[in-house]
């Protein structure tokens, strides 16, 4: 307590010769304004990328995280709807990779204009590639007397997205852009706030791409991101890759697809509700070099009854009519199943989650219904027929 005295007078020697301006005055009275006056949030990619503020993606390795953003970076440069999200036009992206060599971005980059068919001219001036090959980034580091944030490091990229009026800067990966324990809170709670503060200084949109930890299998969340919470904490918008398992490829009806598939999943989200999981299929694209390189796109969950009219419907109602088909796919051939498959023109064993699925609500809605019958063993089972007969 006898400190507090000598505290005061050095406070007030310091006030006295650097007087606050009006900005510095604490605490500030809250105005009440009119709420159609107030500026809506600059979202520029969905609800993921927003202006003066820091997004982390976080995905697994070899999943497709880098070619995602290079294909949304792409659809903000070009103004294009390339995955379905909505993007704002005319912006500048600036991608900064500090793991790949640029060939490497080049057959990456170059090969999903190729397959989303966007024109050099599209991007021309819009689009800006750097690799940590060429030029290295660290924004902060580590020794025995603390954390130092690289004040000139930061300048210096303040300046370049000045100057070249950027409006998204990807940094893929965030953990090779600094120089700190990942596992250290404190360390990594400063350095995300310097990337805060940098997309609020130059009004620009952050976007750190970060690894998860190892999850044995499990869904990944964006809290399942490799080393210290504090990263996602300084972040407005979180979202997380997983890859599709083998059981929801079945389900799917894609198993015998040798793409990966993965679900993008905005978890965590302060300035805007939670988003939906939407999925991204990895397309092999060749180059003309003979190359080829993975390309993300959109891909939809197929509906159950994609492509099922009533017309098919009273074809397969004809089918099973006076056959009594077995209810169990565990019937072989016996089972209804195939007589679906085979009026629809699917695979029998490919398609046989979504069959069911079929069956199952066609029992529901009436048009097939169980009944008992006395197979060749005289035992009785579950079979099919026709309930009510679909009109065409």
């Amino acid at each position: 307590m006898r400190d507090f005295p000598d505290m005061a007078m050095q406070l007030d020697a310091h006030r006295a010769e650097h007087p606050r301006t009006r900005e510095d005055r604490l605490p500030t009275a809250f105005q009440w304004k009119d709420p159609a006056t107030i500026p809506p949030r600059a979202w520029l990619y969905g609800r993921h990328l927003i202006r003066k503020q820091v997004s982390v993606t976080v995905a697994p390795g070899g999943v497709g995280k880098s070619s995602l953003t290079i294909c949304e970076a792409l659809a903000m440069a070009s103004g294009r709807d390339l995955l379905g999200d909505w993007t704002a036009k005319n912006l500048k992206v600036w991608i900064y990779n500090l793991e790949d060599e640029r060939e490497e971005l080049e057959r990456r980059i170059i090969g999903a204009m190729q397959h989303h068919a966007v024109s050099p001219h599209e991007i021309e001036g819009r689009l800006f590639v750097d690799t940590g090959r060429e030029r290295t980034l660290s924004t902060a580091i580590q020794t025995r007397n603390g954390i130092s944030i690289i004040k000139p490091e930061i300048e210096n990229l303040a300046r370049e997205i000045e100057t070249r009026e950027i409006d998204v800067l990807v940094i893929d990966p965030f953990v090779s852009s600094h120089q700190v324990s990942e596992n250290d809170n404190g360390a990594i709670d400063l350095v995300a706030k310097e990337w805060a503060r940098l997309a609020d200084h130059c009004n620009c949109a952050i976007e750190l791409v970060h690894h998860t930890r190892k999850t044995n299998g499990e869904t990944a969340t964006t809290e399942s991101a490799r080393g210290a919470t504090a990263l996602l904490g300084a972040a407005r918008s979180g979202r997380v890759l997983n890859k599709m398992t083998d059981e929801m490829k079945a389900d799917a009806g894609v198993q015998d697809d040798p793409a990966t598939y993965f679900a993008v999943t905005r978890d965590k989200a302060n300035l805007a509700p939670v988003g939906a999981r939407v999925w991204r299929r990895m397309a092999s694209v060749e180059l003309a070099n003979g190359d080829s390189v993975g390309v993300a796109e959109a891909w939809h969950w197929p509906d159950t009854f994609d492509g099922i009219t009533v017309k098919e419907l009273l074809a397969v109602q004809k089918a099973v009519d006076g056959k009594n088909p077995r209810y169990s796919d565990q019937a072989g051939e016996g089972w209804a199943g195939c007589i679906v498959a085979d009026v629809l023109g699917l695979d029998v064993i490919a398609d046989r989650k979504r069959i069911k699925r079929i069956i199952e609500t066609w029992i529901k809605n009436g048009a097939l219904v169980k009944v008992k019958v006395k197979c060749d063993d005289r035992k009785e089972r579950p079979c099919l027929a026709v309930g009510e007969w679909a009109s065409e």
